[in-house]
């Protein structure tokens, strides 16, 4: 198979050929039709966000089909280091399978790991079941998870394995492109948004990826969205104002109204006391990257009043049912801009310039 391959930081992605990997315990073997371009990804390759075992697979919100699945067992981590071997078995069965037909078929009441069915892989990729946060219900927190493409091998490649606890339906009325950008910009701005509590009026600084999906399940909700940019980003205000939002202007900007809460999904620091600064009275500061710039000191006067900040980390396996659920009742709309998997470090370098709306998706 053709992947493209992170060796180190400050090196270019580089196209390599590998062979098609092996499903362990609890694993599926997933031909990848479509992955999602991130922000972390370009944190993976800026060395901000640490790929301990390089060289690896980077790529995150994967959508596929299910060719076939390893034993019944509990899925261990270490069996994605199995993803090389004995895999000319598997060739001529993932060979022949085609791409047009996975699209819509499949999916309709299938489970996740049925072969044949389309499933999305997101960003939290294992976890142990057994430490204090998986067993009560903050399995995001696990401190012995491994993640989609940091630690695990990930999409930006012709085929992948996944643990199936952690491979979910995807909505059928969506394609493959269209359902990508749902698998980490979609579900870390839903849990995002869950972190907001019941605030009608909202503040997203940073539209991007994940802030075109949150915006338009806002406004199916009944809230009210507010769009923060780069000061004099016309563009992106007026493609934010084109998907619902009341107001749109430059992130040093003052909103008509005080907002109940925000959500800071540019990785930029001096944004967070920006936001405090237009917070209603008990409204709340959620921080949705994984690596954001140091924050500058604030005085106490603009947290004071029940003001809060807080950062949201990873997903559970409840907020992907909800937002996949949720997802085709608003219904989400991805923007998105294609590009072959020859191309994918083009398309996080266009990610960093701000060069497209929406999403990017590397299509194998």
């Amino acid at each position: 198979m053709r992947a493209m391959v992170f060796e180190g930081v400050g090196r270019p992605l580089r196209e390599v050929r590998r062979p098609i990997p092996t499903p362990g315990p609890g694993q599926l073997l997933v031909r990848v039709h479509a992955c999602g371009v991130c922000r972390t990804d370009l944190h993976l390759l800026d060395g901000e966000v640490q790929i301990a075992s390089p060289p690896r697979i980077l790529g995150h919100q994967i959508i596929g089909t299910v060719l076939a699945r390893g034993g019944q067992e509990g899925a261990p981590a270490p069996g994605v280091e199995a993803q090389g071997a004995g895999a000319q078995g598997v060739e001529a069965q993932g060979a022949g399978a085609p791409d047009a037909g996975a699209q819509g078929a499949g999916a309709h009441g299938a489970q996740a790991g049925a072969d044949g069915a389309r499933v999305g892989v997101p960003w939290l990729g294992w976890t142990c079941g057994r430490c204090e946060y998986c067993t009560s219900g903050r399995e995001n927190l696990c401190p012995n998870a491994l993640f989609t493409g940091r630690d695990i091998d990930g999409g930006f490649a012709e085929y992948t394995v996944a643990d199936e606890r952690y491979c979910f339906p995807v909505p059928p009325s969506m394609s493959n492109e269209q359902a990508a950008p749902l698998m980490c910009a979609g579900l870390i701005g839903y849990r995002a948004l869950r972190l907001c509590g019941p605030a009608r009026r909202i503040g997203l600084y940073g539209f991007g990826a994940a802030a075109h999906i949150l915006a338009q399940v806002c406004r199916w909700q009944g809230r009210e969205v507010y769009a923060f940019t780069r000061a004099g980003d016309e563009r992106t205000q007026a493609f934010a104002r084109s998907l619902g939002a009341v107001w749109a202007g430059g992130s040093e900007e003052t909103p008509p109204e005080p907002l109940h809460a925000a959500i800071v999904f540019a990785p930029v620091g001096p944004l967070v006391p920006l936001a405090l600064r237009v917070l209603a009275p008990g409204g709340t500061v959620v921080c949705g990257g994984i690596h954001m710039s140091e924050i500058p000191s604030f005085p106490y006067s603009i947290l004071w009043e029940e003001r809060a900040v807080r950062s949201v980390a990873n997903l559970t396996r409840a907020d992907a049912k909800e937002m996949l659920a949720l997802a085709p009742k608003a219904p989400v709309q991805t923007t998105v801009t294609t590009y072959p998997l020859e191309r994918a470090g083009a398309a996080l370098e266009d990610l960093r310039a701000g060069r497209f709306s929406g999403a990017a998706v590397i299509l194998p």
